[in-house]
This record gives structure tokens, C-alpha cells and sequence, in this order.
């Protein structure tokens, strides 16, 4: 019941981000990010931690997601690279969790290496957007591919329980697409597009992230 409420709370709070968003109300849209934010490290702090050092690896890492999101709220360049730096960390703490309760085998590599095709192509077709930002969004490409590389070990290691395993992929998979529309909106081509198709997506990301804590075992 307490999931199913912070979900509500979750999908009330998105509607009013993505009305501000649309309004271009940053006096609005900064505390509403933030309270969305703040609920999903609510949700993975009362979810049962079946592997206590993964519960401890995501806690961090969405503790850092929420500082970046608040950086990303503020329209200005150095909060965009400090929200970058922040991000990246999430990235990080996620990885250790990943492979902290996966067992990489050779099916690891080949989803790996497709990840890795996928990113490379995406970094080829920003790369001409980029200039001075080049090498730190190169960076971050990098970083969030293992991410999704760990989350893919952990769906194949059948170790583990299956709706587990689907939490964490889906919920990877989710946020990295969501991360190409922040470069579309910042890079590319910068409408309210972006938000709306990304920010649902990386909402739900981080959520199934959290709820995956309580189902991983």
C-alpha cells in the first residue's frame, strides 16, 4: 500500500513538473523536481533490503541523482556541469551495485559490446553539437553504458529472482534513454518534447530502480 501511495504522490507531482516545464516556470518547477526527486530516495528507504550492500550502493546513487536534479532545475551553465558531475557519481554508485550483485559470464561481453555499438553511434551523432562539452559528455556516454552493461548482468544471472532482474534492466534502460533526450533538449534541439517523453522515462527509471531494492534477492 505504501509503494502504491508514493507512486500516486509520484505521478500527481510529474503532471506539475511537466506543466512547468511546458510554462518554462522555473519558480515552480524547481521545488516540484525536488519533491519528486526527494520521493524516490523516500521509496528506497522503505523498501526491505534484501542485499544490504545493494540497497546501500542505490541509496547513494539516487542520493546524487536528486542533487543533480535540483542542478538541472537552475537554467545555468555551471550548474548543468555540476549536475553532470553529479549524475555521473549516481552513474557510479549504480555500477558498484550492479556488478556488485551480478556474476559477469560471457553473455555479459556480448550485451556489453552492443551497448557499447548503441553508444558510440549516439556519441558519433551529438559529437557535432558538443564543442567545449565534448569531452565531459564523452565521459558520462561512457560511464552510463557500463551502467547499463551492469544492469544487463544482472538480468542474465538467473542466480537471481526474475522480477528482480527485470526491475533493474527495465529501470537501467529507462534512464539511459532518458539521458539522450536531456542531450537532445541541451545540445540538439531544445523544445518540450524532450521533457515530455524524457522525464516520464527517467522518473520511472529511478522509481523501479528503488522498488527493485525490496524485490532483488
Amino acid at each position: 500500500m505504501l509503494n502504491v501511495m508514493i507512486v500516486v504522490m509520484a505521478i500527481i507531482l510529474l503532471t506539475g513538473l511537466l506543466y512547468f516545464e511546458k510554462k518554462g516556470n522555473i519558480s515552480g518547477r524547481l521545488p516540484t523536481k525536488a519533491l519528486l526527486s526527494s520521493l524516490f530516495v523516500v521509496s528506497i528507504l522503505v523498501q526491505p533490503h534484501h542485499i544490504s550492500r545493494y540497497g546501500q550502493f542505490l541509496l547513494a546513487g539516487l542520493i546524487f541523482c536528486l542533487v543533480g536534479d535540483i542542478c538541472l532545475a537552475v537554467p545555468r551553465e555551471k550548474m548543468f556541469l555540476a549536475g553532470l558531475v553529479s549524475f555521473l557519481l549516481g552513474h557510479g554508485f549504480y555500477i558498484l551495485g550492479f556488478f556488485h550483485v551480478a556474476n559477469p559470464g560471457m553473455r555479459t561481453w556480448v550485451g556489453s559490446i552492443i551497448v557499447l555499438f548503441i553508444s558510440t553511434g549516439i556519441y558519433f551523432r551529438l559529437k557535432p553539437h558538443l564543442v567545449a562539452m565534448n569531452i565531459p559528455v564523452l565521459f558520462y556516454i561512457a560511464v552510463i553504458t557500463v551502467m547499463l552493461s551492469g544492469a544487463w548482468s544482472v538480468f542474465i544471472d538467473s542466480g537471481l529472482t526474475l522480477s528482480g532482474r527485470m526491475m533493474v534492466v527495465i529501470g537501467a534502460l529507462f534512464f539511459y534513454i532518458s539521458d539522450l533526450f536531456v542531450a537532445r533538449n541541451r545540445f540538439v534541439k531544445k523544445e518540450f518534447f524532450n521533457r515530455l517523453i524524457g522525464l516520464p522515462l527517467y522518473y520511472a527509471g529511478q522509481f523501479i530502480l528503488a522498488f527493485s531494492v525490496g524485490v532483488l534477492k
